[in-house]
């Protein structure tokens, strides 16, 4: 992401959710541009881009429940030149506004930016109606749209402001709050379609998404000191474009690969790298840990986690299993293409 950084300090963001950050965030992008708006299906308070209603006023809009119409009156908005910031529960960014978001932005590839919260099983406790488990499915398979889930609020904010800075749809999934924070500033290398290698190994790879990449750099910590092997974790962060070099170099170099979400296997990022591997014609173990193809419990998102096994010690566990599953030891895969 070019120039720019978080106006507050890392410190201070330890006691923020992903979502505040978004909103001081694109408070900030407000106050550089004014064709920045931001609208909402009355949920301002609870995807905190009410912060830029209190210093925008005149360039807030609230549709009301009416998930539908807030895509639509977003991507009339991004046909006269202006900026959408749309905000709501994942689960209805996606599946209750499909046809406007596949039809009104993503057809006609509209300057419009999605910024999709409560996302996965983070605001497990309202249920299977507001958990975003198969959101990843949809906004992947709709032409046009960048896809992004990010690992925390700095990778949050260096979201929206590539979101601004790169034109077209962008579909950005953070959760409802109370993340682990990853990193400790914005200046990383982020950037649009690469992942971030969060931990460097030679052993096994953990690809990871959203707040399951903190856990899986936990999980390759304690692996380290229990059983001394070197365990590779990468932030992929961007969903669509997926980074390939990323994922056939892990292959090519750890042989074994996991991939963690708080999303349905079936469909998200674990299907995204499968389809990379597959393609690229070399063997090797693979596992994907997320929701095993039905509905999640209710409950905290923490206990949810531990249940469906993507928190550390769910990684953990798998990784044990998949270092002792074998793969082709031929090296040469001249003659699997």
């Amino acid at each position: 992401m070019a120039g720019g950084g978080m106006t507050y300090t890392a410190v201070d963001s330890t006691s923020l959710q992903t979502a505040e950050i978004y909103g001081k965030a694109l408070v900030e992008l407000g106050e550089k541009h004014p064709e920045v708006v931001a609208l909402t299906a009355d949920l301002a308070k609870s995807t905190k881009i009410g912060e830029f209603m209190k210093r925008f006023p005149d360039r807030f809009f609230n549709v009301g429940i009416a998930e539908q119409n807030l895509v639509g009156v977003a991507a009339g908005m991004a046909k006269a030149g202006l900026v959408p910031f749309l905000s709501t529960f994942s689960q209805f960014a996606s599946f209750r506004a499909a046809d406007q978001l596949h039809t009104d932005i993503c057809y006609q590839n509209v300057n419009a930016k999605v910024i999709a919260t409560h996302s996965g099983t983070s605001f497990g406790q309202a249920g299977s109606t507001h958990h975003a488990i198969c959101d990843l499915a949809l906004t992947r398979s709709i032409p046009n749209l960048t896809v992004i889930c990010p690992a925390d609020g700095m990778e949050t904010y260096n979201a929206v402001m590539a979101a601004y800075e790169t034109p077209g749809p962008f579909y950005i999934r953070i959760n409802r709050g109370f993340d682990q924070t990853l990193y400790k500033d914005t200046d990383y290398g982020y950037e649009v379609g690469k992942a971030v290698t969060v931990r460097e190994g030679t052993d096994i790879t953990i690809i990871a998404c959203g707040s399951c990449v903190f856990q899986a750099n936990q999980a390759a910590e304690f692996l380290d000191k229990a059983d001394g092997l070197k365990v590779r974790v990468l932030d992929m962060h961007t969903i669509k474009p997926i980074d390939r070099d990323a994922i056939i170099k892990a292959v090519t170099e750890t042989r074994r690969i996991i991939t963690v979400e708080d999303h349905n296997i079936i469909g998200g990022l674990g299907s995204a790298v499968a389809e990379v591997v597959v393609e690229s014609g070399k063997a090797c173990a693979f596992k994907k840990l997320g929701v095993q193809d039905t509905f999640a419990p209710i409950g905290l998102h923490e206990d949810i986690m531990s249940h469906l096994g993507i928190d550390a010690n769910g990684i953990i566990e798998a990784v044990r299993v998949v270092m002792k599953a074998d793969f082709e030891a031929d090296e040469d895969w001249g003659d699997e293409y």
